[in-house]
């Protein structure tokens, strides 16, 4: 799996995921309505910092007694993905959500495994337990049991809030939401984003100032 500079990394996290987003469409290189995880799929933990990962990922279930795996193959498959990581784990179930994979124990041998969070369309628990430790999760529910829950299969494209990812994708997360970074702009984003963020403080410096004048070109100015 092709991995970026550390530095790149680094320079990710210093962008809310909205800015990184807006400045992915600059590129114009995929259709502005993709590349994000439906709002179904929750930050739980707003106030922790940016995640940015390389996506392990897997499918589970909860509902009823049927063949599956321990966690133990999630973990085997975590350790095959060049860090830091993001678990992606699509819940099957129908509707999902019954049990929760990730508690205060996953998120402890998850984070030792050297991941910074959860992205899933299942449940999550243990919230207070996994807030201390810094795990961030962003999940559609949080429940009280794990039921059945058990794995399936890891190491293959998933689907989680309308968002296909496939094991090694960059992911950016943050209290807004998750969204797909391409890796062959990554690298560019940094100096995308501030383009970005001067151009709408200039507009916003505008509509503040006694010059703002509804009249004039608001959407020109916007874009330039």
């Amino acid at each position: 799996m092709e991995e970026l500079e550390s530095t790149v990394l680094a320079a990710l996290r210093r962008y809310d995921t909205p800015t990184m987003a807006n400045a992915i469409e600059t590129f114009d290189i995929r259709p502005r309505d993709t590349g994000y995880a439906s709002h179904e799929i929750r930050c739980i933990f707003p106030d922790l910092p940016v995640l940015v990962g390389y996506a392990a990922t897997g499918t589970i279930r909860a509902r009823g007694t049927g063949p599956g795996h321990g966690p133990d193959l999630v973990w085997n498959h975590v350790r095959e993905v060049p860090g830091p990581r993001v678990v992606v784990l699509q819940d099957l179930d129908d509707p999902p959500a019954h049990g929760a994979f990730w508690g205060e124990v996953m998120a402890t041998t998850f984070d030792a495994l050297g991941c910074e969070g959860v992205v899933t369309n299942g449940c999550v628990r243990d919230l207070d337990e996994a807030h201390a430790i810094g795990f961030r999760f962003f999940a559609s529910a949080v429940g009280v049991s794990h039921a059945y829950v058990r794995t399936e299969e890891v190491g293959i494209p998933v689907t989680v809030g309308g968002l296909r990812v496939s094991p090694g994708d960059l992911l950016h997360a943050d209290k807004h939401g998750v969204l797909l970074i391409p890796k062959e702009i990554a690298a560019e984003l940094p100096a995308a984003a501030d383009k970005v963020v001067e151009r709408e403080q200039k507009f916003l410096n505008w509509v503040k100032s006694p010059d703002f004048d509804p009249d004039d070109n608001m959407i020109g100015r916007l874009r330039h």
